[in-house]
């Protein structure tokens, strides 16, 4: 492996799972390079994508856990090459300097500054259930199209762009069904297998949103070659949450990528909806169902 990243000239020796302190330690001593697990990968990508204050506080909340059990020694020769994440992205190497007490201290005022977020947005879904309107939350992989799907269903611009974790911070909009009877519905940050457990605690606040919902929309690129492995990986989540007991509807979207065979194949055995957010098709099917699904006692018309 070294032999071989010398050949290549890498800089960064990435590892596709979560690695131990000490197994990043001996590996980084044992190459000369930066070692990334998965976790600090992910959280690399999270800390560019991060837009508002909210989402870097989560973030970096995030960053700061996984950082806490790899500090050492400042004379430890690896450690250096533990951190600073691709294009410096992440807690970066001068951090790794400051002790473990100012690191849980910092941690302590971004979860109170995480915890009156929290409050607020708790204090707008009780306004919400108090004015009785039903609730619909997006959630899926990420870059299955949910705030594409969002856009076009409510003529807003929230954020959108082709790659992994575009959007980190909760969205919420208004909608009206066609018969009339108006919903809040909810963007959410993209899921992903094996999502690091401290990301995942320090994003809780965030998809919370979900607890309230009176209906879950599955999104799924249906284009996707692994979209059956992703599909349990955001069911898997949604249990980890204690939210697999919202009703829930299977969506495939981006089905204009695929042929009429695909399209066929993908809903056999499924009740299941194909659209294509882009192009706009299969959403009126898309809404009836909404319609049909949500509680009668939330139907405000």
């Amino acid at each position: 492996l070294i032999i071989h990243a010398q050949r290549l000239q890498a800089d960064y020796l990435i590892v596709d799972q979560n690695l131990t302190p000490a197994q990043a330690r001996a590996i980084a001593q044992a190459t000369e390079l930066k070692v990334l697990d998965r976790s600090q990968l992910i959280l690399d990508i999270f800390a560019e994508r991060a837009r508002t204050s909210e989402g870097k506080i989560q973030v970096e909340l995030a960053q700061l856990k996984y950082l806490l059990p790899r500090l050492a020694s400042r004379g430890d020769s690896g450690l250096s090459r533990l951190m600073g994440g691709i294009g410096g992205r992440g807690p970066g190497e001068q951090k790794l300097e400051i002790d473990r007490r100012r690191v849980r201290d910092r941690i302590g005022v971004l979860e109170k500054r995480l915890l009156t977020e929290r409050r607020r947005r708790e204090q707008r879904r009780a306004r919400r259930r108090d004015r009785d309107v039903p609730v619909v939350s997006l959630v899926g992989y990420t870059n299955a199209g949910k705030s594409t799907l969002l856009n076009r269903l409510t003529r807003s611009e929230v954020f959108v762009e082709h790659r992994m974790f575009a959007t980190l911070d909760p969205t919420s909009r208004r909608l009206r069904l066609p018969r009339e009877r108006e919903i809040v519905i909810n963007d959410t940050v993209g899921f992903i297998r094996d999502l690091p457990k401290d990301l995942l605690a320090a994003f809780r606040a965030t998809l919370e949103e979900i607890e309230d919902s009176d209906l879950v929309i599955h999104l799924v690129d249906g284009s996707h070659p692994r979209h059956e492995a992703q599909i349990k990986a955001v069911d898997t989540i949604l249990k980890e949450l204690d939210y697999g007991g919202i009703a829930r509807l299977l969506v495939f979207n981006k089905t204009d990528l695929l042929d009429d065979a695909g399209r066929h194949d993908l809903l056999v055995g499924r009740d299941a909806v194909a659209i294509s957010a882009t192009r706009g098709t299969g959403l009126k099917e898309l809404l009836s169902r909404v319609d049909k699904m949500l509680p009668l006692r939330a139907r405000n018309y």
